[in-house]
């Protein structure tokens, strides 16, 4: 199935609001990103985090806001691939990192991974996400090399831990 120009452009400026939203602290701009009945998941860490909903949406983005170690940083989507559904629907990979802009350069590069999207167009003829999964690039993505293919657990930084 083809992906319409107009589609592809609003689909990557769903992106990149996205990361502008998360990036900024505008929780109510993350939540607009995504369907109400969205699920989001973190498989980073050694228990993957679940946001499901707009409230859930709102509780990632209320949480990395007043996360101490993540102002400053920035998220960069590239080389998304487009996958159009026969419902309709557009499912997405891209390649993610993440760097933190603070203190002197040289600056850290704090996550190298993936993204896994499922995006619909709502009735209003905007696209949002639907389910959303960021992945460290290792595991079942490297399965091709050899000795590669199982993910390694990564420990949660103090800064990052998830208060619900």
């Amino acid at each position: 199935m083809a992906l319409s120009v107009e589609d592809r452009f609003a689909l990557e400026d769903l992106l990149a609001a996205y990361a502008w939203a998360l990036d900024t602290g505008d929780v109510e701009g993350l939540v607009a990103c995504f369907t109400s009945d969205a699920r989001m998941v973190e498989e980073v860490f050694e228990e993957p985090d679940i946001w499901e909903g707009h409230d859930g949406i709102r509780g990632i983005a209320e949480h990395y806001r007043n996360a101490e170690g993540f102002p400053g940083r920035q998220h960069h989507v590239s080389q998304v691939q487009y996958m159009p559904q026969e419902d309709g629907t557009v499912k997405m990979r891209s390649f993610a990192f993440v760097t933190e802009c603070a203190g002197d350069t040289p600056f850290d590069l704090r996550f190298v991974g993936y993204y896994e999207d499922h995006a619909m167009k709502g009735e209003d003829g905007r696209w949002r996400l639907h389910r959303r999964v960021a992945r460290l690039w290792d595991g079942e993505i490297l399965k091709n090399f050899p000795g590669r293919g199982q993910w390694t657990p990564r420990k949660r930084p103090a800064s990052l831990i998830i208060k619900r």
